[in-house]
């Protein structure tokens, strides 16, 4: 996955958002704006290639001054399928870069 074709099918509508991404934004209070931002102006922190589903991707950024996480992948159709969104924290995340030795 590469950040730039992420942003560009973004910028074209040709994303979706999974159920359980949107519970995560509305539990995590995290706002479609902030979604875009992090997509447009984020980086990809990690890379799932051999995830079960489907190659991913986490995508760090920052929106109002808050971290956020979103993994995305494609869909079927090559669309970009936001999976979950959250705000990197304990016990999974020292730091918004550094995941935790325990894991969580």
């Amino acid at each position: 996955m590469d950040i730039i074709e992420i942003r560009e099918k973004f910028l074209k509508d040709e994303f979706e958002t999974s159920f359980h991404a949107e519970k995560e934004r509305y539990a995590e209070e995290i706002s479609l704006s902030d979604i875009e931002n992090v997509i447009l102006n984020g980086e990809i922190l990690e890379k799932y290639l051999d995830d079960p589903r489907g190659p991913s991707c986490l995508v760090l950024g920052f929106s109002s001054n808050r971290p956020i996480h979103i993994v995305c992948g494609y869909t079927a159709t090559q669309w970009v399928r936001i999976i979950t969104v959250y705000l990197p924290k304990l016990p999974k995340w020292v730091d918004e870069r550094t995941r935790a030795k325990n894991g969580g």
